[in-house]
């Protein structure tokens, strides 16, 4: 969800960020290997960085200021400019990290995973949650979203693959004709080949998974996990809590349809919007 608050964009950016990195490890007398080995990440990540092509964890921004001796210096910038996301507080890094993932793999219990939204779609369920928002925050967060979805303009990066519980194709959001408009944007993008996407039935029983989950691979950086609740989300990097999460998240995919006939499923729930818009 976008940033309510309205945070007022920063003064500076990541190329700041990584501009005062390389400066203060040089001075240091360390190389980007060097740095890397003491903060758990590789060199080519460092440089990355610096380059401003990659944003670092807020977590990876404090081990660099204990190896530097920077007090906290790159740990406020990091958390300047992740606040100053249009995203909400919880978001704000997750939606920086898509932009540099090499595959997303998400299950989604209750709605369209905003990568994948329509922009209707995306008003309505900004509406449902804010009813008492005014229209011109309601058009900045679907903007926001609808930005994010720039990197669906890479025909092959990121790979996606979306797991939907049956209930998020037949739960009308926005009403019948936005729910159809919704639907038929899914199976374009299967058609195109730039989503894999399952529906896990009804008739599947319990769910692995009981919230919503976004798993992120990297080129050279360690897998992520993402999991949102009710105004709160976790980012977890703990290599044992991934690999739980992966599991949970390939037990769903197990269970749920193939490709082919989730694409058929989401056709058939497509016209049956249609046909009760001519009855």
């Amino acid at each position: 969800m976008a940033n309510a608050g309205g945070v007022a964009r920063s003064r500076i950016g990541w190329g700041f960020f990584g501009a005062e990195l390389k400066r203060r490890r040089e001075e240091a007398g360390f190389t980007q290997r060097a740095l890397g080995e003491r903060v758990f990440c590789s060199g080519a990540y460092i440089g990355q960085i610096e380059a401003g092509v990659r944003r670092p964890q807020l977590e990876l921004a404090k081990r660099i200021d204990i190896e530097l001796g920077t007090g906290g210096f790159f740990a406020r910038v990091c958390e300047e400019l992740i606040n100053s996301s249009p995203d909400a507080d919880w978001f704000a890094e997750v939606s920086s990290l898509e932009g540099m993932a090499v595959a997303i793999q998400s299950y989604s219990p209750t709605v369209v995973p905003g990568l994948l939204q329509t922009p209707d779609y995306a008003r309505a369920v900004f509406v449902a949650g804010c009813r008492f928002a005014m229209d011109e925050e309601i058009e900045s967060w679907v903007a926001a979203r609808l930005a994010r979805q720039c990197i669906l303009d890479d025909p092959t990066r990121p790979m996606l693959w979306s797991v939907l519980d049956e209930g998020v194709i037949r739960r009308p959001v926005g009403g019948r004709a936005v729910m159809r408009e919704q639907l038929l944007h899914l199976t374009e993008l299967m058609r195109r080949r730039r989503l894999v996407l399952q529906v896990l039935p009804y008739a599947a029983g319990a769910s692995a998974l009981d919230a919503m989950l976004k798993l992120m691979s990297f080129e050279d950086a360690p897998p992520l996990a993402y999991s949102e609740g009710v105004m709160s989300g976790s980012l977890l990097d703990d290599p044992a809590q991934v690999a739980r999460c992966r599991l949970a998240y390939d037990l769903v995919r197990a269970a749920a349809l193939s490709p082919e006939a989730s694409v058929a499923l989401i056709e058939s729930v497509a016209e049956e919007y249609a046909g009760e818009d001519r009855a």
